[in-house]
């Protein structure tokens, strides 16, 4: 048991001086790992400093600096980086002064004698066996002592973490496009408070109509702090977005937090259902038409995937209102969450793009892939056509497709404007376009804030299908 034990903490120590020495080679990290372990990384950095004068560097370093002037080696370098730099210069047909001539050979000079310095003394330290002190080392050495790692728990419990997240390529590429998401929703989020602010549209006067006076619109500004300088708006915006208070709508005072968590189900459950009934149809129809190319088959869902692209949908939800919900008075014409009828028509024109855009691309990913060499050896194998197709012509064919299914997704989940107007669906593209034209500043903020983190988070899933379908992506992962 001690021994498991033993082994176990060794492991966990090794680990984390590996993940240390990683992360102090990369520039981002390097400095997210200073700051978060700052009163560990102070004592390791004094540690290193005061070893590093020991490790016998500086006086092998004075040695082949010695050996270099000892040899004229600076005098000859001189000569052929003043011979490099006249070719060069009747080469590109350059003109320099003397003493820009001068100038130049003396930084070219420079750089060349203190590479092939570090170079030389690095070959002969480790003639000697030696190897120069590195601050990864110092810190792998002093967490080798358990007093040390004890002590150092606490004050870099956020570096520890850290670490462990970094040593996971998985977690690790999470995190990256989280933080990423951060950023973009920040950019956006100021880029589009920017354009309303510099809008010639006048919010007070909009929601109080034209018989407002002065005072009014005055007072409506100051409750609304429109009447604050751009930087302070700004700031006040990013602060809610942070703290998940977008404030309340200037139109009917309605909290936007609020609002948008109450119209995402319905928004969600209308892009899921589109895009499942999508998938079902889609993916069936692309793979037998890839197996089947140039058929009558091929040739007739093809060109009628090419009909569902052209159709706007707002045109074809006025002709299934006209034709299912006036004339055949089959399905209700406007959404109504208790009765399940009314989602059958926005579904089916929601999802008529998007069946379209699978079934081509499922075709065109896989007449790609079921020709490869790998297709031909699986049948040569003796295995069935089903499994030769399923296993290794579709799998290998699923990246374009997932890559499509989560654009268009994304979208939907955006907000389906068109066809949540069509059928009266009190939806969050209805919502964000209603309030745009006032412009409802708080209200559109939160649309934009919303469809931004919506739209990451589908990238960051597609990204991780990638890996769970390709095991090439998962190798690559972890080598990142």
């Amino acid at each position: 048991m001690n021994l498991a034990k033993g082994s176990k903490m060794s492991q966990l120590v090794y680990t984390l001086g590996f993940n240390y020495g990683k992360m102090l080679l990369h520039p981002s990290y390097r400095y997210v790992l200073f700051i978060l372990g700052l009163p560990v990384n102070l004592v390791v950095l004094l540690i290193w400093q005061s070893r590093r004068k020991r490790d016998g560097w500086a006086v092998v370093q004075q040695a082949v600096e010695r050996d270099m002037l000892s040899t004229s080696y600076r005098d000859k370098l001189r000569t052929d980086v003043e011979e490099q730099l006249r070719r060069k210069h009747r080469f590109f047909r350059q003109q320099v002064s003397e003493a820009e001539f001068k100038r130049q050979t003396e930084e070219w000079l420079e750089e060349s004698v203190q590479k092939e310095l570090k170079e030389r003394t690095f070959s002969k330290l480790q003639e000697q066996g030696k190897q120069r002190l590195t601050m990864a080392d110092t810190f792998q050495s002093m967490i080798d002592k358990p007093w040390f790692l004890a002590i150092s728990v606490i004050p870099g419990c956020l570096m520890y973490a850290m670490m462990f997240l970094y040593g996971n390529p998985y977690l690790k590429y999470i995190f990256e496009r989280i933080l990423m998401t951060v950023f973009v929703i920040l950019g956006v989020a100021t880029l589009v408070f920017t354009i309303l602010y510099l809008s010639p549209f006048n919010p007070a006067a909009n929601i109080l109509g034209e018989t407002a006076t002065q005072e009014q619109i005055a007072a409506f500004n100051h409750v609304y702090g429109l009447d604050q300088p751009y930087l302070v708006q700004l700031w006040n915006n990013i602060k809610g977005i942070a703290l998940f208070d977008l404030g309340k709508s200037f139109s009917g005072n309605e909290d936007v937090t609020a609002t948008i968590a109450r119209k995402f189900p319905i928004t969600l459950t209308l892009a899921v259902i589109s895009l499942l009934l999508a998938l079902v149809i889609a993916l069936p129809i692309g793979i037998i038409s890839a197996i089947k190319p140039n058929s009558l088959f091929d040739y007739t869902f093809m060109f009628i995937a090419l009909i569902g692209l052209s159709i706007p949908n707002f045109w074809q939800g006025l002709i299934f209102i006209l034709n299912f919900s006036i004339k055949l008075q089959w399905l209700p014409a406007t959404f109504n969450p208790q009765n399940w009828l009314s989602i059958i028509m926005p579904t089916i024109v929601l999802g008529t793009g998007l069946t379209a855009a699978v079934a081509r691309m499922t075709r065109s990913s896989t007449l790609e892939v079921i020709h490869e060499d790998y297709v031909m050896t699986a049948r040569a194998k003796g295995l069935s056509e089903r499994q030769v197709l399923l296993k290794h012509a579709v799998r290998n064919a699923l990246i374009p497709i997932v890559t499509v299914v989560g654009l268009q997704f994304g979208g939907m989940l955006g907000g389906a404007a068109v066809t949540e107007k069509v059928f009266n669906i009190s939806g969050l593209g209805s919502y964000i376009v209603d309030k745009q034209f006032i412009p409802d500043i708080p209200s559109i903020m939160g649309g934009v804030i919303y469809t931004a983190i919506t739209i990451s988070i589908i990238n960051v899933v597609v990204d991780l299908l990638y890996a769970f379908v390709d095991p090439r992506v998962r190798s690559k992962m972890k080598q990142y």
